[in-house]
């Protein structure tokens, strides 16, 4: 990993991955960028994707897991990124899905 990219993500590891140790959430960096789009601050968000870049974003929420994302969020990103257009039905939130729900 570039370290600038392993710096990066290991810092925002450290104030958004609040449950694990920062070398631990480093395995599933998707998981912290998809923290950051989704609770991050204006500052950190812009630094990020000046870091990652906008696919890093778009395959964060594509490959996103249940609860992942507030459905504000998941909204937001959507159509920021250009997954979907205004006026169009946005994707499906990933959802969990447990045995006496499932069809």
């Amino acid at each position: 990993m570039i370290q600038t990219v392993r710096a990066e993500l290991l810092g925002d590891a450290t104030r958004y991955i609040w449950w694990q140790e920062p070398e631990q959430a480093l395995r599933h960096p998707l998981r912290i960028v998809a923290q950051v789009m989704n609770l991050g601050d204006h500052d950190d968000v812009q630094r990020m994707l000046a870091v990652l870049g906008p696919a890093a974003f778009r395959d964060a929420l594509l490959r996103a897991e249940p609860g992942w994302f507030s459905e504000r969020s998941w909204g937001y990103w959507c159509y920021r990124l250009g997954i979907t257009e205004p006026g169009d039905a946005l994707p499906t939130m990933p959802a969990r899905v447990f045995p006496d729900q499932a069809p």
